[in-house]
């Protein structure tokens, strides 16, 4: 921009008026900033937080050294969790594939109904943490492996209903006219057009989540929804830090290994 200065034009990066609105929003962004502040630390109390370098110390010399023994008894609901995971992503989708295609706007069969119909499910899907449908689902359905699936499975719809609906909307639609003008049907466009174009992202998508759904079904069995998360929940009651330890060690070397493996997995098929 300029300003007059001797009656030559000296240029500026802002004016006065764009610094004024900065300056103004940066205060803007610092009183919120301070308020928002205030409102979380209005009930804290300080003196377990200045005590709590020291509690966390207690702790953890308290997990040393890990229990051992105990890892051959993690087996199993260590299993359960990996098929938490792994029918979790399966179901989810299986319900999020369908909702995708009604969600994308290439392939709605009604934008005005159906479209936001799948829309909403998404973003309830996504508004909702996998704990909270397992808090939900044991309720309902009562504790076991079947509440953990489930959740894993309503969780996972918005994420893969979203990733996905939108690699269908991003596809080529040059392609997609050229298979019409051939004289093709509706189905036939859709698995000769738009399917083939979406497949990479699919199964990136698939992967990715059921790498996330390994990590998220470890925790699940806090809420009595199954898996390791069961025997965590156990030792973390009767104090058994050893115990505790070598559980958290065991989910760390989960994560790592599925992480190693969605991955290799994402490389090979993208």
């Amino acid at each position: 921009m300029t300003e007059l200065s001797h009656h030559s034009q000296i240029w500026t990066y802002r004016t006065p008026r764009a610094r004024l609105l900065l300056w103004g929003g940066w205060l803007a962004l610092v009183a919120l900033f301070v308020y928002c502040w205030q409102v979380m630390t209005a009930r804290t109390m300080w003196v377990f937080v200045w005590d709590a370098p020291t509690q966390a110390a207690d702790i953890g010399s308290r997990m040393m050294p890990p229990r051992w023994s105990y890892l051959p008894e993690l087996m199993g609901p260590l299993w359960d969790t990996i098929n938490i995971a792994t029918l979790g992503t399966l179901g989810g989708v299986i319900m999020a594939v369908p909702i995708a295609f009604v969600a994308a706007r290439n392939t709605s069969p009604s934008l005005l109904i159906l479209r936001p119909i799948a829309l909403f499910i998404i973003v309830a899907s996504r508004s909702i943490n996998s704990l909270i449908w397992a808090l939900l689902l044991v309720a309902i359905i009562g504790p076991g492996l079947l509440a953990g699936i489930i959740a894993i499975a309503l969780r996972s719809i918005g994420f893969i209903g979203k990733l996905l609906y939108e690699a269908i909307e991003e596809t080529d639609a040059k392609q997609i006219e050229a298979i019409t003008a051939t004289g093709a049907s509706g189905v036939q466009v859709l698995s000769y057009a738009i399917v083939p174009q979406i497949m990479p992202a699919f199964w990136g998508i698939t992967v990715f989540r059921w790498d996330i759904n390994i990590r998220e079904s470890a925790i699940l069995g806090l809420v009595g929804a199954g898996g390791i998360g069961l025997k965590l929940n156990a030792s973390l009651n009767t104090l058994a830090w050893g115990q505790i330890s070598v559980i958290l060690l065991l989910i760390l070397g989960t994560v790592v290994v599925s992480e190693w493996v969605s991955s290799k997995m994402r490389h090979a098929i993208i």
